[in-house]
């Protein structure tokens, strides 16, 4: 065995978090309060996020209300730089020390930062099925929220609402639960019959997912008479438009008939999609599941970490979630970016790769294979269209020592003298 070397980082304590929705200012207020240098970087014009459209919690608060007095915070704060309407060009570095060109209405801007928070967030689909966009009665789950925001009178003249639950999620296209759907209808259905006693209710579900005492608000909707029909996926309920009317026909397992429906409103619960933006998965070297939300490191370990150093995650853009959830993530995801930062400067790992140049023959087959682009070409210099290996970005994984086809790539600690060593001992 021979020592290794472990070098010093100094971390830059500057943060940026991307996404300026409940769980991006969650995460900004937090960095601020501690006195971290924030830029807040949000593509639209407000913040706000997904939270803009939403009418109250599942434990009915007020969420326009408690909005706002977070937004106006944020705006406060003077640790924090505000970016609107701006989006992220490029990011290049490592763990306390990136480096990115944020772009504003064609103008353009570098700052250095020690870590990023990704909280990029979500969007609810637009759905193709149900007739929706041929008719005004039916509208989506945060369409309605927008009418209970503006407390349309034309909400107390229904006479019969239909909600219909698992629209464009838990199919083949998106096999995932959205998770704060039937929550959401269970809070929508109770707020109408408070507003109207004597509005009829059916809520058409596969499976009611109402999560952990939310349950009650299922409990609560039933015992207010609003009742609820299940169905398959082979079985979905059918809308027809016809002689004005708008009419919703679906098969009752509790009576074995089918039955029609005619309804003065229809709200739609449609999936939560994520942005799938692989553009900035590549700039920080962060995964993407199946469905297109980013991967933390460890679901139990590192719930707010991706496996690359200096870089968090939290909000929707990791997988749906209630809002109070997405508030707590984005101050953990916080709170884990501070462990970085309050060190100053970090060593990084001695088990690292390195490349005897003299041997290297510059296929680039390291460089394709290293999930962690620690890999590069070198472009200037005697030694130009050879590979390095930055031993900063490096995790030691030694798949590209394994993969060298001229055996030009070591991995210290695990050198060939040494595992020969090894293989003759036994």
């Amino acid at each position: 065995m021979e020592p290794l070397d472990e070098a010093t980082l100094n971390i830059n304590q500057t943060v940026m978090v991307l996404g300026g929705g409940p769980a991006g200012m969650a995460a900004a207020k937090s960095l601020a309060l501690q006195g971290y240098e924030t830029h807040l970087v949000e593509r639209s014009g407000r913040l706000g996020g997904q939270a803009l459209n939403i009418f109250r919690t599942g434990d009915a608060e007020d969420v326009q209300k408690s909005l706002s007095e977070l937004i106006d915070e944020i705006e406060k704060n003077k640790n924090i730089h505000l970016h609107l309407d701006t989006t992220l060009e490029n990011a290049e570095g490592f763990v306390g020390n990136f480096s990115s060109v944020l772009s504003s209405r064609g103008d353009e801007q570098k700052i250095d930062y020690g870590v990023a928070v990704i909280a990029t967030g979500a969007y609810e689909s637009q759905p193709e099925e149900y007739c929706f966009g041929k008719d005004p009665r039916i509208i989506t789950a945060l369409g309605l929220d927008k009418r209970f925001m503006r407390n349309d009178p034309s909400l107390k003249s229904i006479n019969l609402a239909v909600f219909i639950q698992c629209v464009g999620s838990r199919d083949k296209k998106r096999p995932y639960c959205s998770r704060v759907c039937c929550t959401h209808t269970m809070e929508s259905a109770i707020h109408l019959k408070e507003i109207n006693p004597e509005i009829n209710i059916y809520v058409f579900y596969r499976d009611i997912r109402s999560y952990g005492e939310h349950e009650y608000l299922y409990k609560k909707a039933r015992e207010m008479d609003v009742i609820f029909i299940r169905y398959t996926v082979d079985k979905k309920p059918e809308i027809m438009l016809r002689a004005g009317g708008l009419f919703i026909k679906a098969a009752d397992p509790v009576i074995g008939l089918d039955i029609e429906i005619e309804a003065d409103m229809l709200a739609l619960a449609t999936a939560i999609v994520p942005y799938k933006d692989e553009k900035l998965a590549r700039f920080f070297k962060i995964p993407v599941n199946d469905d297109g939300f980013f991967m933390e490191k460890h679901a139990k370990l590192g719930p707010s970490d991706f496996a690359t150093d200096g870089v968090f995650l939290c909000g929707l853009a990791h997988y749906p979630k209630p809002l109070d959830e997405a508030i707590t993530q984005g101050r953990a995801a916080a709170s884990r970016a501070t462990t970085l930062l309050a060190q100053q400067e970090i060593n990084t790992n001695g088990n690292v790769s390195y490349v005897n140049t003299a041997m290297c023959t510059g296929c680039g087959v390291c460089a394709a294979v290293c999930p962690f682009s620690a890999a590069s070409i070198i472009k200037e210099g005697p030694f130009a269209g050879k590979l390095e290996i930055n031993p900063v970005l490096c995790k030691g994984c030694g798949l590209c020592a394994s993969s060298c086809r001229s055996g030009a790539i070591y991995l210290k600690g695990f050198e060939t003298n040494q595992i020969m060593a090894m293989i003759n001992e036994i």
